[in-house]
C-alpha cells in the first residue's frame, strides 16, 4: 500500500482481481469494476469468498492493495458505507 489509510479516496474508482487457485491449482482471475473504492472493498471483506480473498487485489489508479490493505481500509474510522457487521446490529 503506497498511501496512508488516512488520505485514501475511497470515492476513486476501483477493480478487484481475484483467484480461487494457488500454486500449481491455480485457477483463471476473475475481474469486477466499481464506480467507488469503498463499494470494491465492501464487496472483497463481506462478499468474495475466503478463498479468494486471500488472492485479491485492488487497483487504484495506479496504487496495488493486497487483502491486508483492503482489509484495514475496510476496519478504518474514514470507511464511508455501512459495515455488515454494523448493520446486523442496527434495531
Amino acid at each position: 500500500m503506497t498511501q496512508s489509510v488516512e488520505k485514501f479516496s475511497y470515492e476513486a474508482p476501483a477493480e478487484i482481481y481475484s483467484s480461487d487457485g494457488t500454486g500449481a491449482r491455480k485457477r483463471p482471475v476473475s475481474y469486477r469494476r466499481f464506480a467507488s473504492s469503498a463499494e470494491a472493498i465492501r464487496f472483497t471483506v463481506e462478499q468474495l469468498p475466503q478463498i479468494m480473498q486471500r488472492s485479491a487485489v485492488m487497483e487504484v489508479g495506479d496504487d496495488r492493495f493486497e487483502f491486508a490493505a483492503i482489509r484495514a481500509l475496510y476496519d478504518s474510522k474514514s470507511y464511508p458505507l455501512v459495515r455488515e457487521a454494523d448493520d446486523v446490529d442496527a434495531p
